[in-house]
């Protein structure tokens, strides 16, 4: 009974626990979906946000409620595939801020196997969603090294590990990104920089219900519900609940946590079959 009394009062389980006070996160890709979810998240427990997105309004939008409710947010558009522009916003974001966290979450999705998936389809997947990501985390890496470090967290999916049909090009840039987690790890641990990357597997945001809506008008709710049941667990996971994990992960609770590919599936990985 005393040991329990002892850990209840213990001060690393109070509320301060998951705090992000007076840190700056950068979300690519915040103005809908996952990131949004995300920077919406971390504002709620008192970071300040930076969110990129190459829709103005979107990111605007994403901003909006966190001003409204005191907090701190700014929205930039940008786009990811070039070097330039990336190191030319983080220039003038981190000129006398610390850069603390990056989410690098921006990307496009396909949907074809390896011979439908044209060269032009293939070449715009690595612009943006690995070419991308290199440029975030090469930039953000230039801005924590020498600030004592920081965070990457990188957005993958289980198509990077276990593959997906009928997903060719996408499960090769999520591997890619998870690959990438991995090595900027081994090369950066010594500078204080963590980097972990999350794999979900379906995630129920706006693209989902647009690629439905488009593609099979006709079958829309009986799709939508065999995508739900690929997942043993029978659903497909909210953008919040990945965002409660990013939150974790990129909080000092995780300070131990690095290089680290954490699958959120719904059991798809060790259960299906």
């Amino acid at each position: 009974m005393e040991e329990r009394r002892l850990a209840l009062n213990d001060p690393d389980t109070s509320s301060k626990s998951f705090r992000l006070d007076g840190k700056i996160a950068v979300v690519t890709g915040g103005g809908s979906g996952i990131g949004r979810a995300i920077a919406l998240r971390f504002a709620a427990h008192g970071a300040t946000l930076r969110v990129l997105d190459m829709d103005d309004k979107d990111a605007n939008a994403t901003c909006q409620p966190i001003t409204a409710a005191g907090g701190r947010a700014s929205a930039h558009r940008c786009d990811v595939t070039s070097q330039a522009e990336v190191k030319s916003i983080f220039g003038e974001l981190f000129r006398s801020e610390h850069l603390h966290i990056l989410v690098n979450n921006a990307g496009v999705s396909h949907v074809g196997s390896l011979e439908n998936t044209t060269e032009a389809d293939f070449d715009r997947i690595l612009r943006v969603n690995v070419k991308g990501y290199y440029n975030h985390v090469l930039t953000s890496v230039g801005c924590m090294r020498g600030s004592g470090g920081g965070v990457i967290l990188n957005m993958a999916s289980i198509a990077g590990s276990a593959g997906l049909s009928d997903r060719f090009a996408y499960s090769m840039r999520k591997g890619a990104v998870i690959a990438m987690t991995y090595s900027v790890t081994k090369d950066y641990l010594a500078h204080n920089i963590r980097c972990n990357c999350i794999s979900p597997a379906r995630v129920h945001t706006p693209f989902v219900d647009g690629y439905l809506r488009k593609q099979l008008p006709a079958r829309e709710q009986e799709m939508f519900e065999k995508l739900s049941k690929s997942q043993p667990i029978g659903q497909m996971a909210h953008p919040q609940e990945v965002a409660s994990l990013a939150l974790f992960l990129c909080s000092d609770e995780a300070s131990f946590i690095t290089g680290v590919d954490y699958p959120l599936d719904g059991g798809f990985c060790n259960l299906r079959g």
